[in-house]
């Protein structure tokens, strides 16, 4: 479960920083993803509070890791869901071999996805969920 619970804190840690530059700087990030600009940014800071709430979850289920372990799979949902949005835009969306930042942003999901997933596995085994 050693695995699992830090993973889950370095994930929180990354959801806290994206939420909070959501939140203060909204424009400046979609800018970085080489979206169009908006001109209510109202939602983005909306989705910024929802990010560091959901950090808030992931350390959560971290801290009583030995009881809901099994909780982490949302996690690993998540994370696999938004790699493959954010590789899908960069590879057959509008923005297509433009934007690095769609890469990076579907790489580290994807890998924060692998990493919840053998976390998962080792937990199960530790403590079959009964």
């Amino acid at each position: 479960m050693t695995l699992l619970r830090r993973v889950l804190k370095v994930q929180a840690g990354l959801w806290v920083f994206a939420g909070v530059a959501l939140g203060l700087f909204p424009t400046r990030v979609i800018s970085a993803l080489a979206q169009f600009p908006v001109l209510e940014v109202a939602w983005l800071r909306m989705l910024g509070v929802m990010s560091v709430v959901l950090a808030l979850f992931m350390f959560l289920v971290a801290q009583r890791l030995s009881d809901v372990w099994w909780w982490a799979w949302a996690f690993a949902l998540l994370e696999l869901g938004i790699g493959a949005v954010a590789l899908l835009n960069v590879i057959v969306g509008e923005y297509a071999g433009d934007a690095w930042a769609w890469w990076v942003l579907g790489g580290v999901s994807l890998a924060f996805a692998v990493a919840d997933l053998i976390g998962l596995a080792m937990a199960g085994r530790e403590k079959p969920f009964t």
